[in-house]
């Protein structure tokens, strides 16, 4: 992106500074003005960047973004809400990058466990956030964290003391309202030792309605709104600690997301990701993980893209010592104009001998004019290790098709079903019903199955 682009967010960014959370707080306002000044002077990401080759931002060069009031709970379509809502989880809720509590469902959290959102963490737990604020995330890796870093309005602070087991979720649902709104929102997990939660973060947006109501389109995923989200986590994983992150992004048709979760694990700690990307004109979603002595991590990802969607997916697995095990799956299928992106790197280093590493990217294209571009690395600098990885992408097979239509089934349910069946597999590894019915929803509403109940599946 030229300079002009950024001088133009940096001049906005003049006007809202003195509103941004923790300004009272001489680290944290030296930290932005780092951002600032790097975002400054290197613009948003370019394809010219290795990491960024295969995914332009240019288009948002056309509009000038900007972060948008909080809004009351009067403002949110009550029964769209309750639709993106898990009923069995505490549920922090993030309007145009605000925390509402009036949205928010806390109630019987136990009182060790701090669920809180950014802004009061800072006013509460300074010091806390001191040590862990840019930690995980790197601001000087690329220019999107520097954005955020200096940009970012609120965010959730999740912190689970030793020994603690959540028996439910935490729920972080965003949702974004109006045109060319702006939510950047920066969030910290810590699952300190032998603890264990499972965090679910949930991307929304919705349209305008008569009288200035908003309210989502009925397919849920909006329709009309161009928008940017720019979401960072960072996530440290104490020792034999267990978290599970769960991402579903559904944003509306016209809107922009950069999401970036970087994570950071202690010795013999686990760590499992779920990524499931379904909306949004261009999408982009960052996942780096450092994995100490005989840590664990998975990785698993689902993208599904239609008309002129662009979906990229870049990970990083880095192996800093021995015994560490890593596993990691992304599917992607596409229609019509659709690309989809993967990136994969695992890096072993010198002294992570006995590491396990396996990676596999499968992409399915439904269509001529759909683009599947896979990418993925190994770098291995120790020679006592077991890595692998593998890569497909192609159309659905032809026999079985045919097989298909020997039993009876017309040839575009059989298309239907064998699409269905490829990417169902992800699916079926959230462990959570109420997201794993809300994922099956988006999915069957892309590859409808007359017949089938999805209590069923």
């Amino acid at each position: 992106m030229n300079t002009a682009t950024a001088s133009r967010y940096t001049a906005e960014y003049q006007t809202i500074a003195s509103a941004l959370p923790g300004q009272d707080l001489p680290w944290l306002k030296a930290l932005r003005a780092e951002a600032l000044a790097q975002f400054s002077e290197q613009g948003f990401p370019s394809p010219r960047e290795e990491e960024w080759r295969y995914t332009n931002v240019s288009a948002l060069e056309k509009k000038l973004f900007s972060p948008s009031k909080s809004l009351t709970a009067g403002d949110v379509d009550a029964e769209w809400l309750k639709s993106c809502r898990l009923q069995d989880a505490w549920v922090v809720v993030l309007v145009n990058g605000h925390f509402s509590a009036e949205l928010s469902v806390l109630e019987g959290l136990p009182e060790a466990v701090s669920v809180m959102s950014m802004a009061d963490a800072l006013a509460k737990q300074p010091d806390k956030l001191e040590k862990y604020l840019g930690l995980a995330a790197n601001q000087s890796e690329h220019s999107f964290i520097a954005f955020n870093t200096a940009w970012f309005t609120d965010g959730l602070f999740v912190h689970v003391p030793a020994k603690q087991v959540l028996d439910r979720p935490v729920q972080l649902l965003h949702i974004v309202t109006g045109i060319d709104a702006m939510a950047t929102t920066r969030n910290i997990f810590i699952a300190d030792e032998m603890s264990e939660a499972k965090v679910i973060e949930t991307f929304v947006g919705s349209d305008i309605a008569r009288d200035g109501v908003y309210a989502a389109s009925q397919s849920g995923t909006g329709a009309a709104n161009a928008y940017l989200t720019a979401a960072v986590t960072e996530v440290f994983v104490e020792q034999n600690a267990d978290l599970t992150l769960y991402k579903m992004q559904s944003e509306s048709e016209k809107a922009y997301h950069f999401g970036g979760t970087y994570i950071k694990q202690a010795r013999d700690a686990r760590f499992t990701h779920h990524n499931f990307a379904f909306g949004g004109l261009l999408a982009r979603s960052d996942i780096h993980v450092d994995l100490d002595h005989a840590s664990e991590c998975e990785l698993n990802g689902l993208y599904l893209g239609v008309k002129r969607q662009h979906i990229d997916n870049y990970t990083r697995i880095n192996h800093l010592k021995p015994y560490a095990i890593s596993r990691e799956l992304y599917k992607g299928v596409l229609d019509d104009r659709a690309r989809g992106v993967f990136q994969g790197r695992v890096t072993v280093a010198v002294d992570a001998q006995k590491t396990d590493s396996q990676m596999n990217n499968r992409n399915l294209l439904l269509s001529d004019d759909a683009e599947a571009d896979t990418k993925p690395q190994l770098e291995i600098y120790a020679d006592d290790v077991k890595c692998g990885h593998g890569v497909t992408v192609g159309q659905l097979d032809e026999k079985s098709i045919f097989y298909l239509q020997s039993r009876c089934i017309d040839e575009e349910t059989a298309r239907n079903m064998l699409t269905f069946a490829f990417a169902n597999e992800m699916v079926d590894k959230i462990k959570i019903k109420g997201l794993h019915d809300m994922v099956l929803e988006q999915l069957l509403a892309r590859f409808p199955q007359e017949g089938v109940n999805k209590e069923w599946l």
